[in-house]
């Protein structure tokens, strides 16, 4: 593609400042249009985007305005979750390039909708990817890579964790929040996304989840702020997975892993602990000591630039991170490391999880992405209604 790669960012809130940061990293690219429903929040992105040194970007109140008036590529939605999918097709028919924040959308039916058109899209070089940026962290990298390699064995079992704490003025602060319809979910669908997304790049293709869900700590919400799971997965593993927005004052995200000839703990996106039989051998062939964590070794072999540590509330490094393969991905015609196939098995684990929780009994994996309970109205505990 000659020139810079033309983008327009949807949702210009919190999470539309990330994404301008992230792609300011990015020469290549430039940030041509802000699409947001409240014409005040584009204009203050705007004018971040001009002190940051960056041409301003146009601003418009649709996307359809956007395409209409601007040449675009590329479109990064960073929209409340709800919306993801009506803009994702609209940006895909469009024959755009699409980054879709966590989670791809509330709804696994229309989740798998756009997974078909991604597909289709996919065929003729559009390249379309969701959020998922912990898989491009350094631990996460170098976990998943000994995973492949099988440097832990048999993977056994896992233990993946978001014991985090939101005040009830989060949850106040915005209609949508702690809605089934907006937010799609509550401490598993809002917080836990990604670290279900990384439970299942490390362990494979869940097949039954018998899950417990409840509100604890909050008020005025719809959905849960504490869930629990245990989860089977296709090559006999078990997995317990936990995710909390009532632990004060917050602790922290932590995914362990285990097997018959290694284990590995990544805790707040940092590789704890590491050890593998075959890294044991090595050393030891070498006169090295091999034993105990090896976790410092292991983080040698990965580029440390790549992994320089900054303050993320001001420099995400993860979306940069996931940004530099997307726009690879985009340049060489492959797909990107995180499809909308990924994105959807997340959303069907953690719909999974509020279908047991709510018929207060195990569901098949399948089951769910079959479709056997789309028209189930799930609820926080076990009161089962369907819908019409």
């Amino acid at each position: 593609m000659k020139g810079a790669l033309k983008v327009a960012i949807t949702g210009c809130g919190v999470i539309g400042r990330t994404h301008a940061v992230a792609l300011q990293e990015f020469p290549e690219t430039s940030i041509v249009a802000l699409v947001d429903a409240i014409p005040d929040a584009a204009e203050t992105l705007a004018a971040f985007i001009e002190k940051s040194g960056r041409p301003r970007p146009a601003v418009y109140t649709t996307i359809a305005e956007a395409f209409a008036a601007e040449d675009i590529d590329l479109v990064a939605l960073a929209t409340p979750s709800g919306l993801h999918i009506q803009q994702g097709l609209e940006v895909l028919a469009a024959g755009k390039h699409v980054i879709i924040e966590k989670p791809l959308d509330v709804d696994l039916s229309r989740a798998q909708e756009i997974e078909a058109a991604a597909q289709a899209a996919a065929r003729h070089g559009v390249v379309a990817s969701v959020i998922s940026q912990h898989r491009f962290d350094q631990a996460s990298v170098a976990v998943a890579d000994a995973v492949d390699k099988g440097r832990f064995g048999r993977l056994t079992s896992a233990i993946a964790s978001v014991a985090w704490w939101r005040s009830q003025g989060y949850y106040d602060s915005g209609d949508w929040r702690g809605t089934w319809s907006m937010d799609g979910g509550g401490a598993l669908m809002n917080q836990g996304v990604h670290t279900v997304d990384l439970l299942l790049w490390f362990m494979g293709r869940p097949v039954e989840i018998h899950a417990r869900t409840a509100r604890l700590a909050h008020d005025r919400i719809e959905v849960e702020d504490t869930a629990v799971a245990t989860v089977t997965f296709e090559n006999g593993g078990l997995a317990i997975l936990h995710a909390t927005t009532a632990a004060y004052p917050g602790l922290t995200v932590r995914v362990q892993l285990m097997g018959s000839e290694g284990s590995a703990v990544v805790d707040n996106d940092r590789l704890e602990y590491f050890h593998s039989a075959d890294a044991t051998s090595e050393s030891s062939d070498m006169g090295l000591q091999g034993g105990g964590n090896q976790a410092e070794q292991e983080l040698a072999k990965y580029p440390a630039e790549d992994y320089e540590a900054k303050d993320p509330t001001v420099y995400p490094a993860g979306h940069v991170r996931q940004y530099r393969d997307i726009l690879g991905a985009i340049a060489e015609g492959r797909a990107p490391g995180v499809t909308v196939s990924d994105a959807v098995n997340a959303l069907a684990t953690v719909r999974a999880v509020y279908v047991s929780a709510t018929l207060n009994q195990p569901v098949l994996f399948e089951d769910v992405l079959a479709g056997k309970y789309n028209h189930l109205e799930v609820r926080t505990g076990n009161t089962a209604t369907e819908s019409v």
